[in-house]
């Protein structure tokens, strides 16, 4: 096998275990990355030199604006530790261009994904029945686990409805149980914020399905969705933890407490919402965060909640607050970029003669979910103060777009960006 054909399967096989280990092992998602930076550094002289889309451009310049954002956090307040998070932007920097060169095939993405949904709900079935843990974690904290396994199972669904015709038997069985053990994972965590972003990312597939294929037939399979959603609302532990916020809420506005779920959440966006006007531009930094959180606590202007934790549960509110308008402009970008990359134009979803291409539709749909998904987490969570978080969108934008290239060239389309 020459160096060309090895790299190519290199890239193919990081796109499987990207999103195929994500939450079956312990930092499951960093097996993937890893075979993808070695290829990466073992192939330099071959993609060094090559010109690069826009596409791969744009996406750098995002990674890379949140890199400078994270290096902001780099001092001997919290030690070569806060290396950790810019370093890993940085190292997914030559990847982008290692793929753009050497893409892989969509099909070892499609199995990945099917894969990673399964596996996320077998754990998250083993947890809880057998080791009877109260809730799914994975290898991670719960709300991490929780709502990753749901975007696998978003993912897996686009799959099924895009490109029905074209799977066989096992296909379709295997995208279903992905499906249904994907959603299982999540609410087995008992992750409420993942069933939140559902809320959003189910209209928005179905307006995007509908607007693309024009089969308004796809209404009514958000209508059975619906119908699901209310039904598994009836399940005992989703039940009760509905019921637990709808009383964690009153406790909170009656008494101010938030020695709870949602009441610290609540103390929090408060709080954070406070500071980021305080200091609206920059913002307090994460350590003037941490010290200006404390001295409110300690004056009584804050609920003593807060302390728990070091974000705001909320990932706009808490750049807001350690960083300014700034940090919130460079986060949306960091959002928008991407989602603007992936939104399924006619340019990325038709052949030469106007023909709707499904896998690239696929590709674009899979594309939005990531940066959509993740603005959905981020209302109750901040998903990028997690490694998991980081290192799935790294990798899976790039290798979503890498895909999205290879399917136009091999159909002799234009690349779309």
């Amino acid at each position: 096998m020459d160096a060309q054909r090895w790299f190519g399967r290199a890239a193919s096989v990081s796109a499987f275990l990207v999103p195929g280990l994500a939450l079956w092992l312990p930092s499951g998602y960093s097996y993937g990355a890893v075979l993808l930076l070695l290829a990466t550094l073992a192939s330099a002289p071959l993609w060094l030199h090559r010109p690069a889309p826009r596409a791969a451009w744009w996406l750098t310049a995002a990674f890379s604006c949140m890199a400078a954002l994270w290096m902001l956090d780099v001092g001997t307040t919290w030690g070569w530790g806060s290396m950790d998070r810019p370093v890993k932007y940085l190292l997914a920097l030559p990847c982008i261009f290692f793929l753009m060169t050497f893409e892989p095939r969509a099909a070892w993405l499609w199995m990945g994904i099917a894969v990673g949904a399964v596996g996320s709900g077998l754990v998250a079935l083993y947890q809880t029945f057998v080791m009877g843990l109260p809730r799914a974690n994975g290898f991670t904290n719960a709300i991490q686990y929780g709502n990753l396994s749901m975007l696998l199972a978003v993912m897996s669904g686009l799959l099924l409805v895009v490109q029905f015709k074209r799977w066989c038997l096992w296909q379709r069985l295997l995208l279903s149980s992905a499906i249904l053990l994907g959603a299982t994972g999540s609410v087995l965590s008992q992750s409420r914020g993942g069933w939140l972003a559902l809320v959003l990312l189910l209209p928005v597939c179905a307006w995007l399905l509908v607007r693309t294929t024009g089969q308004r037939r796809v209404y009514w399979g958000l209508c059975a969705l619906a119908l699901a959603a209310a039904a598994l609302s009836q399940v005992p532990a989703v039940e009760q933890r509905v019921d637990e916020a709808r009383q964690e809420v009153l406790i909170y506005k009656d008494h101010g407490d938030g020695h709870n779920s949602v009441g610290q959440r609540l103390a929090h966006w408060r709080l954070a919402w406070e500071m980021g006007w305080d200091k609206p531009l920059t913002g307090w930094g994460r350590a003037g965060y941490t010290e200006e959180k404390a001295r409110r606590v300690a004056a009584g202007l804050a609920n003593p909640a807060v302390l728990e934790f070091g974000h705001a549960h909320n990932e706009i509110l808490d750049m807001f607050a350690k960083r300014g308008l700034s940090g919130v402009l460079l986060l949306l970008a960091f959002y928008g970029i991407p989602l603007a990359m992936f939104w399924p134009t006619a340019r990325r979803i038709r052949d030469g003669s106007g023909k709707m291409d499904k896998e690239s539709l696929s590709l674009c749909l899979v594309g939005v979910m990531v940066p959509l998904s993740y603005i959905g987490f981020g209302l109750t969570q901040v998903f990028l103060a997690h490694n998991s978080g980081n290192m799935f969108y790294l990798f899976m934008c790039p290798l979503v777009l890498a895909a999205l290239h290879e399917r136009r060239a091999r159909m002799g389309c234009p690349r779309p960006l």
